[in-house]
């Protein structure tokens, strides 16, 4: 694949955007000393500086690996004397930015990639909106990033110690996940939201996938209207849906309790799993609609002319190729009932207390740093929750013909 020719770009337009680069990795390393206003001053004049200087070298890819090397020198230093360990590392992050973006404008590959006959706004946008793309994820992933490190603390604090910025090993500890794998109501709770989201999820996949079925086909009359209630659920706001549900379960509860001699306890397991089902049918019901947008009909009709049954027809050909979107919704669903912490206070009661309440309450009473713990573990799950349904799109792709094996 041949690469477009580039032109070196004039000296105002590299002071320009490395003055503007400067300027955002100014903003938040002021905010962090609260200057902000300082700190773009500074950032973007230095890096102007630096980024107009190295415009006017004839030969920039020649004196590239060498400069490179000394602004990741100056930046580490200059962390280094700003907040010592903490500052050198994050000097070290910007140091390497500054040191590729310079030469990256300077000596015009950022042009390489892309089309000759682009207008210079064309181009301007199409990066533009990569950094809009790119600041949109890093003010979602930044509040879950904060939480990892913090669950380390070695203090009951909720914020980042000194002895944590100076990366001192004495302000790091394991005890918070010691705390939770030990302590009687962080297990207890964990076990109940283990008991409660495959019992909810199982419930939420075979409805869903049925109720999905049966809209897919023509013939079912007031498909949308029908479509609108099942989904409802994650339309209406939860307390809503939570109060609801309070009410309604009660007359279940006490029918299951004087009818059929229930215990109250696993009255109230089975209240909270209908409860959180019905909060993950619309989910598996999405996702299972969505696979089914590619299905060939003329499989089901094949089978049905070769005498196979209704039910052999779905297990046997339709289940295969939907699948995929069936592990997905089941995905939804459980990390839906797992997470879910309103419901269950309003349908459950203290002995279906699960692992979001006790967060809950670790928030609202006691300010236990094990909370923490317990995210980092949460996150660790999605990821790999997320990882699978990603793996699991892929294979669905493949399986309709969108895309290579």
């Amino acid at each position: 694949m041949s690469v477009n020719p580039v032109q070196k770009p004039s000296t105002a337009f590299t002071a320009a955007m490395s003055a503007a680069a400067g300027a955002i990795a100014g903003l938040l390393v002021g905010t962090a000393h609260d200057q902000p206003t300082l700190g773009v001053l500074i950032g973007a004049i230095l890096i102007g500086i630096v980024g107009a200087a190295l415009s006017k070298v004839e030969q920039m890819e020649q004196a590239e690996r060498g400069t490179r090397w000394g602004i990741l020198a100056v930046f580490i230093i200059g962390g280094f004397a700003l907040s010592g360990v903490a500052g050198a590392v994050v000097g070290a992050l910007f140091g390497w930015f500054f040191g590729w973006f310079i030469f990256w404008i300077g000596t015009g590959r950022y042009r390489a990639p892309l089309a000759p006959y682009l207008t210079p706004g064309q181009v301007l946008w199409h990066y533009t909106f990569r950094v809009i793309a790119g600041a949109i994820f890093v003010f979602l992933i930044t509040p879950i990033l904060v939480v990892l490190p913090l669950s380390f603390n070695a203090q009951d604090f909720f914020t980042f110690t000194p002895e944590m910025l100076r990366f001192d090993p004495a302000g790091y500890s394991l005890k918070h996940y010691e705390d939770f794998f030990t302590n009687n109501e962080w297990q207890r709770s964990f076990r109940n939201s283990l008991i409660i989201a495959p019992f909810a999820t199982i419930i939420a996949v075979s409805l869903g996938t049925l109720a999905a079925i049966g809209l897919s086909q023509s013939h079912v009359p007031f498909k949308r209207p029908i479509m609108a209630i099942l989904i409802s659920p994650m339309i209406v706001p939860l307390i809503i849906s939570a109060t609801g549900m309070f009410f309604f379960y009660s007359g279940v509860g006490n029918w299951l309790e004087g009818a059929l001699g229930m215990s109250k306890s696993l009255t109230g397991y089975i209240k909270v799993i209908l409860a959180h089902a019905v909060l993950g049918i619309p989910f598996v019901i999405i996702t299972v609609t969505a696979t089914l947008v590619g299905f060939d009909r003329s499989l089901t009709r094949a089978a049905a002319s070769m005498g196979a049954n209704p039910v052999t027809t779905f297990f046997r050909v339709q289940m295969p190729l939907i699948m995929p979107g069936v592990i997905s919704g089941a995905l939804f669903a459980f990390i839906t009932s797992f997470d879910e912490v309103v419901v269950v206070l309003f349908v459950g009661s203290a002995s279906q207390k699960t692992l979001p309440w006790q967060m809950f309450t670790g928030l609202r009473e006691q300010i236990s740093p094990t909370i923490l713990a317990v995210a980092t573990i949460l996150v660790g799950i999605s990821i790999a929750l997320l990882t699978t349904l990603e793996l699991l799109r892929r294979r669905s792709e493949r399986l309709r013909g969108m895309s290579p094996s």
